[in-house]
């Protein structure tokens, strides 16, 4: 995954460079505050790639001494920074732009220039949207799109997948803005799209803020794979019950888990260091994420209770 999710980062940074040149040029020639709005906001998204870029370097770091888990957080971490860039920088900007436009409306000039960068900036983007939904539909499986989206661990994946959707949609409102600011002769129209194209960032920062918070903190694994986890435990004979998992998200594709098993009562010290090894082996064959498993043994006499890991 993580070769994957470089793809579709360093896509992204290259169509949002190359946009935002284009729009800044545009917007200067034109004095569209929409398109002002749109520049900034891919500025700021080629700046957030290259954030989630460092975090994947990072988060590729060895454990070490004083990282006994490895250093897989650190790509939330930056998400979460790009994250309130977003907030601030990309939704701050252009909430003020538009407002400033709204209050000091300036006469719109040839449009031209605004089409021309608006309509090959949904060509990049669509591309770099398209890389990116490939790669989250790899992880997706029959999910619903933003039920699978609020699911991923990867936010390589998603954070650049709702930029670049968030990009889609901020173009479709530029251009209506400058579309009918031009149609209707009313400037006030783009002041208001620079004010939507806030809202839109705003709203999308928030999001992954939402999700973001999440993993940092501690996300364990969700209903579904627990369920499975109780299976797989149940189909060896040598378990008699267990409780509910301990686990924890250490990186997109790696997890912690601790589990209390009560094994059955006439097994030798033996027998269940085997069944110990036969569950963690059933356990990463399902689920591979699970690079670290430590398993509380007990039997139904207290005596024998014992830890493996």
């Amino acid at each position: 995954m993580a070769g994957g999710s470089k793809i579709v980062v360093y896509g992204a940074i290259g169509a949002n460079l190359a946009i935002a040149v284009a729009k800044f040029t545009a917007a200067f020639f034109t004095g569209s505050a929409a398109m002002l709005s749109e520049g900034i906001h891919s500025l700021v998204d080629s700046g957030n790639g290259m954030l989630i870029l460092l975090g994947l370097s990072q988060a590729s770091k060895p454990a070490d001494n004083e990282h006994p888990f490895g250093h897989g957080k650190e790509l939330y971490f930056w998400t979460m920074i790009v994250a309130v860039l977003i907030f601030a920088v990309g939704g701050g900007i252009s909430l003020y732009e538009g407002w400033i436009h709204i209050k000091e409306p300036a006469a719109l000039g040839d449009p031209t220039w605004n089409y021309w960068v608006l309509g090959l900036a949904v060509l990049f983007e669509g591309v770099a949207c398209s890389l990116a939904f490939r790669e989250f539909n790899k992880t997706r499986g029959d999910a619903g799109f933003w039920k699978a989206l609020r699911a991923s661990r990867d936010p390589a994946v998603y954070a650049i997948l709702l930029e670049d959707l968030a990009a889609l949609v901020g173009l479709v409102i530029a251009l209506a803005g400058v579309y009918f600011g031009q149609l209707l002769n009313n400037p006030y129209l783009d002041g208001s799209a620079s004010l939507a194209i806030g809202v839109l960032l705003i709203g999308m920062a928030v999001f992954m803020l939402k999700e973001t918070r999440g993993l940092l903190v501690g996300e364990g694994i969700d209903a579904a794979t627990r369920a499975s986890l109780q299976a797989v435990a149940e189909a060896d004979p040598a378990v008699q019950s267990i409780r509910p998992p301990l686990s924890m998200y250490l990186g997109p594709a790696e997890a912690f888990l601790a589990l209390d098993v009560r094994f059955q009562q006439e097994l030798t010290a033996q027998q269940v260091e085997d069944a110990v090894g036969r569950l963690e082996k059933a356990i990463r064959a399902k689920h591979p994420e699970f690079k670290r498993i430590f398993v509380e043994a007990e039997s139904f006499a207290p005596e024998q209770r014992a830890s493996v890991g």
